[in-house]
């Protein structure tokens, strides 16, 4: 299974990007996680510049999303909303072949992160994201000077991390060979 991570904080030392990468290094055999770094080089969602001229940020975002598998999302609450940033990759997907039905699973840092979640879930929602909840994590990482090390060598953090992995891959499979019989037995 291929998932792709993607950090919704630009942050050089953020928490979100540094989880990502201790699920890269915790993925169990058979799972291999890429980290998507290019949020911020997506240029401002326009309707006008979508189609066959894609710039080429765009058209890299989708063609990682196509390759994936499922996606694992860390993103931080800002001013109780999901970072425009953010925002923005996710609105480059909404009109792509790539992103529909596409598993997602999502990483909460904070306990008192409510407003973005909630917020995330609706957006990738009314995106056709099929969120797998039994891999829909909150970890409470005490020090905001956490590094991806750090969480590795947690074993409470690191053990989420796999479990929530694990669970993802897992109903990720299950979720699509249901849809794959369903599809089936309405051809016949």
């Amino acid at each position: 299974m291929r998932i792709l991570a993607v950090s919704g904080s630009l942050r050089a030392a953020s928490l979100n990007s540094a989880v990502l990468e201790a699920a890269r290094r915790l993925a169990p055999p058979g799972i291999t996680i890429s980290i998507y770094g290019g949020v911020g080089d997506l240029p401002h969602f326009s309707p006008d510049l979508e189609g066959e001229a894609n710039p080429a940020a765009v058209m890299d975002l989708r063609a990682r999303v196509g390759q994936c598998d499922g996606l694992l999302i860390a993103c931080p609450e800002y001013a109780h909303g999901v970072p425009g940033a953010f925002k923005n990759a996710l609105d480059w997907l909404v009109g792509s072949v790539e992103f529909p039905e596409k598993p997602v699973a999502l990483i909460n840092l904070s306990a008192r992160s409510v407003h973005a979640q909630a917020s995330l879930r609706e957006i990738l929602t009314t995106m056709s994201a099929r969120i797998v909840p039994s891999a829909c994590i909150t970890l409470s990482i005490p020090s905001r000077t956490f590094v991806a090390d750090d969480i590795v060598a947690h074993p409470e953090f690191s053990a989420q991390l796999r479990a929530a992995i694990t669970a993802f891959a897992q109903e990720a499979f299950a979720q699509e060979a249901d849809v794959g019989a369903a599809q089936l037995s309405h051809a016949k």
